[in-house]
Parts: structure tokens; sequence; C-alpha cells
């Protein structure tokens, strides 16, 4: 009976073993969340391996990224207690996904990632995330099959110098539109990379803060257009109230030497800034208005 009863112990131990590599991920996840400020998500769709070992290598002193099961970081999560947000983090987890955990705000963290996509050659079934054109020009591809290629995609050519021309840029996919096989065959040709791939923040989480990925997405010159156009009316406005601060009191001043000089100009009050420049001009076309306007009725000077 002792022998049954060890046998079926490590038979039990034996099911409930880990392989050492999800066994290391697993301890790894429940102490890099109290490490770091910042974890975010990255969905690894269309990822290549040398952009992901790029991204490693250049911030390797500022970004961790690991990649996941899913099922393991789920698992670990439950024993971190005292970091808020991750339950939504791990209802996030899906698909093939890498953790990033960092010191870097998740906003300046994607705004670097967005700065690292690359542009690939598309593939058969790819979906356009904008439209393509094929450029008008010299293609630098000899005549022959090809040609049959451009006409099934519209592109209207002419052979000159040994070589096929495009008369025109042309769309030949619209954004959201499928790319087809021949097609993707042919921009590859035109070495034309139409796909821009990359790693992006699709959830994070800062010191208990929740972003998803449209929050996370800033145009950063249209941010910036804005913060100057939100500037100039505050400039405006101030100066409108007079209200002074160092940016409005250069305006005012002016403002305030403007409203002098038509104050002293109307109730002709003489003063070195209005004498010559101003009341004197007025006055001696006002002479010659009253000259002309007598010397039309007859009178003549003395």
């Amino acid at each position: 009976m002792k022998a049954i009863a060890e046998n079926e112990s490590a038979g039990r131990r034996q099911r409930t073993s880990y392989p050492k590599k999800k066994r290391l991920m697993y301890q790894q996840l429940q102490k890099l969340p109290k490490e770091f400020d910042v974890i975010a998500l990255s969905k690894m769709t269309k990822v290549r391996a040398t952009q992901l070992m790029t991204i490693r290598k250049k911030f390797r002193d500022e970004i961790k990224i690991t990649i996941i099961k899913n099922k393991v970081a789920k698992k670990a999560f439950e024993n971190v207690k005292d970091v808020a947000g991750l339950d939504s983090l791990s209802e996030q987890l899906e698909g093939q996904s890498a953790l990033m955990f960092t010191n870097i705000n998740p906003f300046k963290l994607n705004s670097i990632l967005s700065q690292n996509k690359v542009f690939l050659t598309a593939k058969g079934g790819d979906i356009a995330s904008k439209e393509i054109i094929i450029p008008a020009g010299n293609t630098g591809i000899t005549p022959g099959p090809v040609l049959s290629e451009f006409k099934e995609a519209n592109v209207a050519t002419k052979i000159d110098q040994g070589s096929i021309w495009v008369n025109k840029d042309t769309t030949v996919v619209r954004s959201g539109q499928i790319i087809s096989q021949k097609l993707a065959s042919l921009m590859s040709k035109l070495n034309i990379k139409p796909i821009e791939a990359g790693i992006s923040v699709a959830f994070a989480i800062s010191d208990g803060l929740i972003f998803n990925e449209s929050e996370l997405s800033i145009n950063l010159k249209e941010y910036k257009n804005e913060l100057i156009r939100s500037f100039q009316e505050a400039i405006a406005l101030a100066t409108t109230s007079s209200y002074i601060t160092k940016e409005t009191i250069g305006p005012l001043i002016l403002k305030a030497q403007k409203h002098a000089i038509a104050l002293s100009r109307e109730s002709q009050y003489l003063s070195r800034d209005n004498l010559e420049n101003i009341l004197l001009p007025e006055a001696e076309l006002h002479a010659r208005s009253l000259s002309a306007n007598l010397a039309s009725k007859g009178y003549t000077a003395a």
C-alpha cells in the first residue's frame, strides 16, 4: 500500500510540473509589476523578430519587453495584490502578446514606438491602412508579361527607352480594402512598401490609471498646433481685458500708447510725440484744403 501511495504522489507531481521556461516567466511576472511604474501591453500581430530585437537593443536600459504566455501571465498576476489595474490588464490578454515594463509614461512610450515603425512589402490578403498610389514615372522595369499586371490594376503605362513608364499617379487600393496577391506582387516589383508595421501600445496601466489604445494615440503635430492656437487666444483675451503678465505687458504698452496718441490728437493736445508727426501735418493738410476751396470760389492770397 505504501508503494502504491508513493507512486500516486509521484504521478501527481509529474502531472503538475511545468517547463522551466514557464516557471521562470511565472516568477518574473510577479516581480516586474512591482519594479516599474508602467506596464504596457502590445499585440504582436505583424511584428517581425528583427523589429523586436531592434527595439530591445535600442531601449534595453529603459524598456523591458517580455513575450508572454497569456495563461501564465494571468495566473502570475493573481498573486500580485498591491499593483492596481492588473486585473484589467489580464482581461486584455488574448492572442500573441508582449508586456513592456518601464518608467516612461505611456504617452511618451507610444510615441517612441511609433517613431520606430517600418514599412513592409504587402502580401495577398493584407488590408490597406491608407490608400496606396503607384506614382507616375519610369518604373525601370523591362516590358514583358508584367504589363498585364499593370493593366489588371488599371494603371495606364507606356513604353519609352526600353522600360515601362506609368502615365500618371494611380490609386490602386483604398483605405480598408484587401490587397490582392497579384497587386501585392506588382507593388513588390515596384519596391512599394505600403504595410506599416511595428510595436504599439494597445493597453497600459500607470500608477493605477488605465489607458486604452485610442487614448494613447496622440497626433503630435495637431497637438502642437492646438497649444499654439490656445496660447494665442489666451494672449488676445488677456490683452483685451488689460490683464498684465510677462507676455502681455509689451502689447498692453503699445495699446496704451496708441490710445494716448489718439486721445491727444482728438483733443489737439500738443506734445513732442504728436506735434511734428500728427498735428502739424494735419493742420497743413487742412490749410491746403481750405486754400483750394477758397481758390475755387475766386479768392486769392493777398
